[in-house]
């Protein structure tokens, strides 16, 4: 059993056990309580969570600055005299489970007892609202995940980039050498992409060429290998980080990724101001239709209605805005409510699979898919047309 997470509350007495039985009365899991010493465990069909219940009278001990997460989960940690520990092993096959069935045990007690979910594996802080979207929206790395980048050299690629997290699913966490800060972008992107498989239990094996959706080929070495002919890095460097990695090499062994990282650097491409200006003209011309579409969609509709609008994010402080795609759910008079198909990529404010409510008048692009394929524009446009009156 490994300490993953932990409940951090003002209320240095434990919550009643009944009420938290309450909540596991319709639940698959098994909830039993005063066990060896331990607060209460929950049982499932893959998974086992202990939960052992921690008072002091001084703070936790940990460094606020050293955690991700707002003013208010920092303060709250700061100020919590109540704790209750989580505990469990990775479930096989599915890493994931015992992830989840932790979580809505950090969940039922945080609706009794206000306060704060610190995941230890990630040095990372959840309020309630966040442990709620964690557990009901779809799965997103970034919520379990923090990707550290340490200047290791004085060259032009100086970053060392690797994960804190992958503990809580079973899995060493993962590194990639020789970055630059051009680079950070795309690297986020595919070793989110790499820790998710990794969460699933479909991560590639060890020493085996893979390919990446993308079409590059990489390796993964354990780090005692992987950082074998790495050179001009002290070992300082590894100061606080002595756990095992995964190491990130090319094909054949080397760690210039420069390659493999190409074709994430793309999504990064801003869109220019012509292609922005063509696709508004396009959704505003073909909205009344696709709207009129979508009211008389049937009850076994094949096609899928996808609207685009601005949503505005705030990552490190900063106020960013991002173009998001939404699966448009319903329509009433110039307002729709969609679920969000691409969360945001600067924050995990706009969850995937968040329902979002957007007007008529913020939508820049529209999109038909139909069986897992996005229809070309001139697809769309003459499916669309067609429901003009002549």
């Amino acid at each position: 059993m490994r300490e993953i997470y932990i409940v951090a509350t003002g209320q240095p007495e434990p919550i009643t056990l009944e009420k938290l039985a309450e909540a596991y009365e319709s639940e698959e899991a098994q909830l039993a309580t005063g066990e060896g010493g331990l607060f209460f465990t929950v049982v499932a069909e893959q998974a086992r969570v202990e939960v052992r219940f921690d008072r002091r009278e001084a703070g936790l001990g940990w460094a606020p600055e050293l955690i991700t997460g707002s003013d208010e989960t920092r303060a709250a940690l700061k100020a919590a005299r109540g704790f209750y520990r989580i505990s469990f092993e990775p479930a096989k096959p599915q890493p994931s489970v015992a992830v989840f069935e932790a979580l809505w045990c950090a969940r039922a007690i945080l609706e009794q007892a206000q306060g704060v979910l610190l995941d230890v594996s990630a040095f990372k802080l959840h309020g309630m609202e966040d442990v709620v979207e964690i557990t009901e929206l779809d799965f997103d790395i970034r919520d379990h995940l923090n990707l550290h980048a340490v200047e290791a050299t004085e060259t032009d690629t100086p970053l060392w980039v690797h994960s804190h997290g992958m503990a809580k699913f079973g899995s060493r966490d993962v590194e990639v050498f020789h970055l630059g800060e051009a680079d950070l972008g795309a690297a986020e992107t595919f070793l989110h992409e790499l820790c998710t498989d990794l969460a699933f239990g479909q991560g590639p094996q060890l020493r085996a060429p893979v390919q990446t959706s993308a079409g590059a080929s990489f390796t993964l070495l354990p780090s005692e290998e992987g950082r074998l002919n790495l050179f001009g890095i002290s070992s300082d460097t590894f100061d606080g980080h002595e756990g095992l990695y995964v190491t990130v090499v090319s094909a054949d062994g080397r760690h210039s990724v420069a390659e493999l990282l190409r074709p994430y650097r793309e999504r990064f491409e801003s869109e220019t101001a012509e292609e922005a200006h063509e696709l508004k003209e396009q959704a505003s011309f073909l909205l009344p239709s696709f709207k009129a579409r979508f009211q008389r969609r049937g009850f076994m509709e094949p096609l899928t209605f996808l609207v685009r609008a601005p949503f505005e994010a705030h990552p490190k402080g900063e106020t960013v805005t991002e173009n998001l795609w939404a699966e448009v759910l319903s329509w009433d008079e110039e307002t729709l409510v969609a679920k969000l198909v691409d969360g945001g990529e600067s924050t995990t404010e706009w969850r995937k699979g968040a329902q979002v409510e957007i007007s008529e008048d913020q939508i820049n692009a529209i999109a038909l898919g139909r069986e897992g394929r996005t229809l070309e524009d001139d697809e769309m446009r003459a499916l669309l047309l067609a429901e003009k009156p002549m």
